[in-house]
């Protein structure tokens, strides 16, 4: 998903560095060769890995230690410091460590670790099945299927998918690939042949009708079936379709698949304007990079501002004004009645032209083959700690997962991405009878021009915003309270911050 970094910037670790450059608990970036490397020191002994997320290439010496991990500070991935595994979504591939050797006064890097073989999953054999299925080619039920190989796991799996392209970066869709800054070949979460070679089944553009509990079945349109030993739901969420006049016409868009997102880009290569229906996240990215593309962008919602439910009234004032010197013009308080050719009518009667109209107007949970099943429902699949529904051997992730949330004592629904990633890799950890409760704190980032703003927790309501540093300078610290207490946090250009309070989060959930 991002080029591969190599510099050869800062000391040569190959000739060594005095070991008081290195205070205990400190990190420190050199190379090694043309490679880059990040040394850790925690007490006694000293860490060597790669200097760079596996992700997005986000770099590891700004991030956070936290016992034997350490996190990114742009999308907080998790790697461990002695093996180099990627432990938390959104990264999957591991660090590369190296050997480090201390001898009069210094510290040197020595080679590349040769990477330890993979164990088999532990587990009795009797609770392995053989047959999984995972319903869903999202990040959920992608992040299941390449967990379950990771874990060594040698049965069967089936990864059934309604989409024509196989899973995708779909952050990516409204941020760099559709501004134009990321080419194509970052958007796959992985290539064709990883499948094949992981013996993962994908099969695309193929839709489930319904899931017979009894017969332990996946039914498929056209009358075939899957058996399954554990199944995984991973249904994700679909875009609420826009009901006005005219909303059918073959120049108004949704934004949820790779198809999706190459519709858009082709009408944005001969359009002058495009109407934005919407002021989500999703809506609003969209607004950003089609804006860096050059197209006349207008933003209708019927919000008095944008993003403000979630953000607050500080942060969604930044965002507009963000926004609004971008070029973005706002119609708050506002919505489309009809859409007539390229005249787009709103409620108060003023009428906006637009070459094309994309809607970003909310999502909903895609719960039906549950609902059929006999699932409990509730806004959402209702699943316990450990990903599994109501009906056993059956587990749910993503976007329609309503799960306990330790920290509030709540069933929590989110619709963020790497949320989804991690709730797949428990469910499927879960699968293979490893007992694992789910207890990573819900993050999320979004991007806007140059302006990332990273959140983590889940603040439903707060009855206090605590504003650290300056918004408007794009330096700050929002923490949201409830009866005093931090539920969540926003932040831009605070990495360390966000990460720390994530930590705590963690440290108090643990102790639940």
């Amino acid at each position: 998903m991002a080029p591969e970094h190599t510099d050869t910037t800062g000391p040569d670790l190959a000739r060594g560095i005095g070991i008081a450059d290195l205070p205990d608990g400190r990190k420190l970036v050199g190379h090694c060769g043309d490679a880059q490397v990040l040394l850790v020191r925690r007490g006694a002994e000293i860490f060597a890995v790669d200097a760079h997320c596996t992700h997005y290439n986000g770099p590891l010496v700004d991030g956070l230690v936290a016992g034997d991990t350490v996190r990114c500070p742009w999308h907080h991935a998790c790697f461990d410091l002695r093996t180099g595994e990627a432990l938390r979504a959104p990264a999957f591939r591991p660090l590369a460590c190296w050997r480090v050797e201390q001898r009069d006064g210094k510290i040197f890097v020595v080679g590349k670790r040769k990477r330890a073989e993979p164990t088999s999953s532990e587990g009795s054999v009797e609770a392995m099945p053989e047959k999984i299925v995972i319903v869903g080619g999202g990040a959920a039920g992608f992040a299941a299927a390449e967990r379950l190989r990771r874990e060594q796991y040698q049965g069967s799996i089936v990864m059934l998918s309604d989409d024509e392209a196989p899973p995708v970066d779909r952050p990516n869709l409204s941020k760099d690939y559709l501004s134009g800054k990321a080419p194509e070949d970052w958007v796959p979460l992985r290539g064709e042949s990883y499948y094949s070679k992981n013996q993962i089944d994908l099969r695309l553009g193929t839709q489930v009708v319904r899931i017979d509990p009894h017969t332990l079945e996946v039914v498929l349109a056209g009358g075939g079936s899957i058996p399954y030993d554990r199944l995984l739901l991973a249904t994700g969420a679909e875009p609420v379709r826009l009901t006005i006049p005219g909303a059918d016409q073959p120049h108004v868009h949704m934004l949820r698949s790779l198809a999706d997102c190459r519709a858009i880009i082709e009408r944005a290569t001969t359009a002058r304007r495009v109407v934005v229906l919407g002021a989500s996240f999703i809506g609003l990215e969209v607004a950003a990079a089609l804006r860096s593309r050059g197209i006349e962008v207008h933003v209708v919602a019927p919000d008095k501002q944008p993003l403000g439910r979630v953000l607050g009234p500080q942060m969604g004032d930044f965002i507009r004004t963000l926004h609004e010197n971008n070029g973005v013009v706002f119609h708050l308080e506002e919505i489309a009645s009809s859409i007539n050719g390229n005249d787009v009518k709103l409620r108060d009667g003023d009428t906006l032209a637009a070459d094309f109209v994309v809607a970003g107007i909310g999502v909903r949970p895609r719960t039906r083959l549950a609902e059929t099943a006999g699932l409990a429902t509730d806004r959402g699949v209702v699943v316990n700690s450990f990903m599994e529904t109501s009906v056993p051997g059956i587990f749910a992730a993503g976007d329609i997962a309503r799960w306990p949330d330790p920290r509030s004592g709540d069933n929590i629904r989110v619709e963020h991405w790497v949320v989804a990633e991690r709730q797949g890799q428990t469910a499927a950890l879960n699968m293979l009878a490893k007992g694992e409760k789910f207890t990573a704190v819900p993050f999320f980032w979004s991007q806007h021009y140059d302006v990332r703003i990273n959140y983590v927790g889940h603040a439903e309501r707060w009855d206090e915003i605590v504003v650290e540093g300056d918004i408007a300078a794009r330096d700050c610290l929002l923490r949201f309270k409830y009866g005093g207490r931090v539920v969540a946090a926003a932040s831009i250009s605070r990495d360390i911050e966000n990460l720390m309070i994530e930590v705590a989060m963690e440290h108090e959930m643990a102790a639940c």
